[in-house]
């Protein structure tokens, strides 16, 4: 295992003690990619751990490069034993911040110097012409998508080159990904290998819209960073993309990361090896993140855990098994009346079918739990609770039981996402202090923008 670990940073719960032979793990929520650095002041140092012991980053160290090293290294030094391998590789790509080298940059200079409005449509159209989505898939503004017209020329060279920093971290990703690939193909094992690959989350949408505004530069000038346009990206830099453009990456999807919307949930899931029926082909089925280890495990030909590990009880898995899927026995995992439903501090969402309930809250959602037909529909725009009064109390009954079964706590009065994050990192001011302040000064400056526009359309109509 090499990457992002963020499972729990006690002995007991370093992944040298999960069941990973060899292993090189950032144990926080995330990193500098260029040195031994940490992006939030709630860290004093990035926390990476080789083997279960402190680790010291190479002075030479670019994290997407270091991780498929490290990985190639591993697998290298057990060819001899000749038995079949699992190797996990969570990048940090492209989690804040936001960086990478100046060659993988350079290819997209230019490319986004139109805008989020323009990058969103012509998205949609692309995965239209690709077949992810229906022809007539529609697709909601946001209303945290600033004007893009608006901006005076600087920003909007400032804006367009923190989505090329975003695409160029992708572009490294993928160069090293190829370069696991060759060492495989070189080694014999290409053609028994099979590649899983998916994200965590949609793109987020935190960064600052105006990163050269007085608190964003002095928060980001706290941590050690700048954020000069020239050099953006690269080692020393603080960027990330804002959410009109991460509204932009996720067309033609609602909503980003934290929210419930399937901007923030509907990922990517690519399966390619042998086992595969249907090479370069799509399916539209439902997956659910937790189907992904069973899925593995049918694919080793190894039984589920069962019975005591460690003296506590094996819990079974809660996923389902693909692999029917992936090798065309089926069209469908998941039945009409099967129900997975998910929450994350108030927003929630349940799927059923092709069909899903979801409640977005403030400041970007409205709290009002809605009905959307996800299959014809993935933009979520034409709401059905009004068409479907029996599919929508269903879905609402099985959601109440699911926070039964998962014991959902509701929220506390008052409640807010923000305002949770803050009293979180304030919690430890005695030793970050204002730096902290300013950090979420940063943070919430987001949605201050997207109260101060709503309020202002308000007056207008």
């Amino acid at each position: 295992m090499a990457g992002k670990w963020h499972l729990g940073s006690s002995p007991d719960k370093l992944p040298s003690r999960r069941g990973f032979e060899r292993t090189v793990a950032l144990l926080d929520s995330g990193a500098d990619n260029w040195e031994q650095k940490p992006y939030l002041p709630i860290y004093e140092t990035a926390n990476w751990y080789a083997d279960g012991q402190r680790y010291q980053l190479p002075e030479d160290f670019y994290s997407s490069e270091f991780l498929v090293d490290k990985t190639i290294e591993f697998i290298d030094s057990n060819l001899q034993d000749e038995q079949p391998f699992f190797a996990y590789i969570p990048f940090q790509a492209v989690h804040i911040p936001v960086q990478a080298p100046q060659e993988f940059i350079e290819p997209y200079m230019g490319v986004y110097d139109e805008g989020w409005t323009v990058l969103r449509e012509r998205r949609r159209s692309r995965a239209v012409a690709l077949g992810l989505i229906p022809e007539d898939a529609a697709m909601v503004v946001m209303p945290s998508t600033q004007d893009w017209s608006a901006l005076d020329g600087e920003r909007q060279r400032y804006e367009a080159k923190r989505m090329a920093v975003y695409a160029g971290m992708i572009e490294a990703m993928d160069h090293h990904i190829g370069r696991l690939i060759t060492y495989l193909e070189a080694e014999g094992l290409l053609e028994q290998t099979i590649f899983i690959v998916t994200s965590d989350n949609g793109a987020e949408a935190s960064g600052a819209e105006d990163p050269s505004a007085m608190l964003s530069s002095r928060a980001a000038a706290s941590l050690g960073y700048h954020q000069d346009y020239e050099r953006l990206g690269l080692k020393g830099s603080f960027n990330s993309i804002s959410p009109s453009y991460a509204s932009a990456a996720a067309s033609p999807l609602s909503f980003y990361k934290f929210y419930a919307g399937e901007g923030g949930l509907r990922v990517p899931l690519i399966i390619s090896g042998a086992a595969v029926a249907r090479p370069d082909s799509i399916t539209h089925a439902f997956a659910w993140a937790t189907d992904v280890a069973p899925t593995i495990l049918a694919l080793a030909g190894v039984e589920a855990p069962q019975g005591r590990y460690a003296g506590r009880p094996v819990l079974p898995m809660t996923g389902k098994n693909l692999l029917p899927l992936v090798t065309g026995e089926v069209q469908r995992i998941y039945a009409e009346e099967d129900a997975v439903g998910y929450e994350l501090t108030g927003h929630g969402a349940l799927f059923m079918g092709d069909h899903k309930i979801v409640r977005n809250l403030p400041p970007v959602g409205d709290g009002v739990w809605r009905l959307y037909n996800i299959a014809s529909d993935p933009g979520e725009v034409i709401d059905l609770r009004e068409e479907q009064p029996q599919r929508f109390e269903r879905m609402r009954a099985e959601y109440a039981q699911f926070e039964i079964d998962n014991r959902v706590m509701p929220l506390p009065a008052g409640y807010s996402q923000s305002g949770q994050l803050l009293s979180n990192y304030l919690s430890d001011s005695a030793r970050v202090g204002v730096v902290v302040f300013l950090l979420m000064v940063l943070f919430l400056l987001p949605f201050a923008v997207f109260y101060r526009l709503r309020f202002t359309q308000a007056k207008r109509e």
